[in-house]
């Protein structure tokens, strides 16, 4: 099953070949970047220390770039694009990947579709071939179509619709993105699926599906000269298309919040949840909102937890988000009330952790835990090739400075006590404040 996320920077791949682990700051991933002329960015990065290598496609669209009556279209694709191509016979592109010893998939976020292939370095060859196949040559017909339809809607049902909570993520950004693109999340709707006919389908990977809208990013054992080699052979001829119109965003931080209550029959204990608006991936705010809410909280020793949790046993969990897109963003903190324990007993307690951070701030000894759990996080996202390539790309596309990769640590270590106040006090605020609110059902 393919999957999808909402993640700020992914950690996402269990796989192979995972390298030797410093801390974030030692590992200096030297990498080559050049262009094709048909506008695909290639990325290439040489380690040894392994037989293996990866290979990334990220292709700028996202659930953000579609029409608002046609939604679902970009994780549609990421099912979609695993079915074949003119010189693929259907359902083979996982049987030759698994037959050579690798493992792929793939992933569908707001701004982003992407692909990923694993194998023995020996088998780079095959990684090109498939992926300039589903470039070039995927084959979109009405059998590939309905098998499609009937996977995406089953992944919606069993999970989101039949999930307690699953409507959390669709609400949470149909709150805080009202009025945007954002609004609605990748899993999409199966109504517009339904509705969708073959030739917008076409028109879809028409639009998106062109080089000049891809970065390949390959990681691993391999011989620079030769791989750019072979991208030029299996990519080079592909012509290049339109440059992709983009949906402008404006977005105010500032929005006043909303109030709903979700009733749903499968919420097994009272949940409460705030959000808020927060600025855009790249904006100078961003580590410093990361932070905040990993001291706010994220893990078990955050202050949420502990209070709600640990001190108060007025909730059985408790827990954060950061959706920092590229147009827009939100932060989000939860909680899963103990049976018996009111909603609005957690919004209090909720709303005390938040004012606290508002009114004194944090200490040394939490902003320098949090570092920490940063710098791990950082030197994991480095620690296989899959993962390393993945970085490049993304930071490439994002930030426009692949290089990041190796100094995104230091936009953290910037960020000061005084940072952290100061966007708790210009994002967390009350009247920003988004609710949702999920009530045990009457039975």
């Amino acid at each position: 099953m393919k999957r999808f996320y909402l993640p700020r920077l992914a950690v996402y791949f269990g796989l192979t070949a995972l390298v030797c682990m410093g801390s974030a700051a030692s590992v200096n991933i030297e990498f080559e970047e050049y262009e094709l002329e048909n506008g695909l960015h290639v990325i290439l990065h040489r380690n040894t220390d392994a037989p293996v290598v990866s290979t990334y496609v990220l292709y700028h669209v996202g659930s953000k770039d579609e029409r608002s009556d046609r939604t679902g279209f970009a994780h549609f694709f990421e099912h979609l694009m695993f079915e074949g191509s003119k010189h693929i016979e259907r359902g083979q592109i996982d049987k030759l990947i698994s037959g050579a010893g690798g493992n792929l998939n793939a992933s569908t976020s707001f701004d982003r579709t992407d692909y990923y292939i694993n194998l023995p370095s020996n088998e780079l060859e095959l990684a090109l071939w498939i992926e300039s196949e589903r470039l070039l040559h995927a084959v979109v017909d009405e059998v590939g179509v309905e098998t499609q339809r009937e996977v995406v809607k089953e992944e919606r049902r069993s999970r989101y619709d039949n999930q307690p909570y699953g409507s959390l993520m669709e609400n949470m950004a149909g709150a805080v993105f009202a009025g945007t693109p954002y609004s609605w999340t990748p899993i999409g709707s199966v109504q517009y699926i339904d509705e969708a006919t073959i030739d917008e389908f076409r028109e879809f990977y028409k639009k998106w599906y062109v080089p000049n809208n891809a970065i390949l990013s390959i990681a691993g054992d391999i011989d620079i000269a030769e791989t750019k080699r072979l991208v030029e052979q299996y990519f080079g001829d592909i012509p290049r298309g339109q440059d992709p119109s983009r949906v402008d965003i404006e977005w105010d931080v500032s929005a006043p919040g909303t109030a709903q209550t979700v009733v749903e029959p499968m919420t097994p204990l009272p949940a409460s949840v705030h959000i808020w608006r927060a600025p855009v991936m790249t904006h100078d705010d961003a580590e410093a909102v990361d932070l905040l809410i990993t001291i706010l909280a994220n893990g078990n020793s955050s202050r949420m937890y502990r209070r709600l949790v640990d001190v108060e046993r007025a909730a059985v969990n408790s827990a954060a988000f950061t959706w920092l897109q590229e147009k827009a963003g939100l932060v989000a903190a939860y909680a899963i009330g103990n049976r018996g324990v009111t909603i609005e007993r957690l919004d209090e307690l909720i709303e005390e952790e938040v004012n606290k951070l508002i009114e004194e701030g944090v200490t040394d000894e939490e902003l320098q835990k949090a570092l920490n759990q940063k710098e791990a996080e950082l030197a994991s996202s480095l620690g296989t090739m899959s993962s390393r390539a993945q970085s490049l790309a993304y930071y490439h596309q994002w930030y426009g400075d692949a290089s990041r990769v190796n100094h995104e640590l230091e936009s953290y270590l910037k960020v000061t006590k005084e940072d952290l106040q100061r966007v708790a006090k210009t994002y967390l605020t009350k009247e920003g404040r988004n609710t949702l609110h999920y009530p045990v059902p009457e039975r």
